[in-house]
């Protein structure tokens, strides 16, 4: 059963140049870790220590945000139809290979808990703590926010070699595409942003 824990801060945020936070990862055509293929990924945070990101483009199999809700006791089965709009429609993704059992919120930064939200730039931030999922469920929650279970994580320079091996492209975040649009279209629109067809891509892009 998924859980979501009372520490939400998955890392320090590094603010020097040169880090990926707030940006998107493109996996390339030619990605090696089948776990990636076609994926876009949001950059939570990003150090010499490391990187940390959710995958915002593939669904959880066999869940919803009412069930969730349900599953962790945030509200009796009775209640998951009186939910508010916008909780019943809340996107549950398979945020990557990491905890999968437990849940993080990207969200609008329209919301903050003391001591548990972590602003990743000027639109997103990340709540991990199930005192999110209630308010939602009262309708106080973000205006936008994705449920994620589990997250990709990278060790220090991991991230790095991979790209240097063509295995990422990146390219600045927008709420749009991660909040608002289907799930199938954000790898082909996260290509665009760059310019770039994807019919026209192959998995021996950027080898000379």
């Amino acid at each position: 059963m998924a859980s979501i824990t009372h520490n939400s801060d998955p890392g320090p945020k590094d603010e020097r140049t040169g880090y990926l936070d707030g940006q998107l990862l493109i996996a390339m055509p030619g990605m090696l870790d089948g776990r990636f293929a076609r994926s876009v990924i949001y950059m939570c945070a990003h150090s010499d220590e490391g990187a940390m990101g959710i995958v915002i483009n593939r669904p959880a199999p066999s869940v919803n945000f009412p069930e969730l809700l349900v599953q962790l006791e945030v509200i009796a089965p009775d209640e998951a139809i009186t939910l508010p709009p916008k909780a019943g429609v809340v996107p549950v993704l398979k945020g990557g290979p990491v905890e999968t059992g437990r849940g993080f919120v990207l969200h609008s930064n329209d919301f903050y808990i003391d001591n548990s939200t972590l602003p990743i730039d000027a639109i997103v931030s990340l709540t991990a703590t199930v005192d999110i999922l209630r308010a939602i469920a009262r309708g106080a929650g973000p205006g936008r926010a994705v449920l994620a279970l589990g997250y990709a994580g990278w060790s220090p320079g991991q991230l790095e070699e991979e790209m240097q091996q063509n295995g990422w492209l990146t390219c600045p975040a927008d709420s749009s595409l991660i909040f608002d649009m289907p799930l199938e279209s954000k790898y082909n629109s996260a290509l665009r942003k760059l310019g770039i067809d994807p019919s026209y891509l192959s998995g021996d892009f950027g080898h000379a």
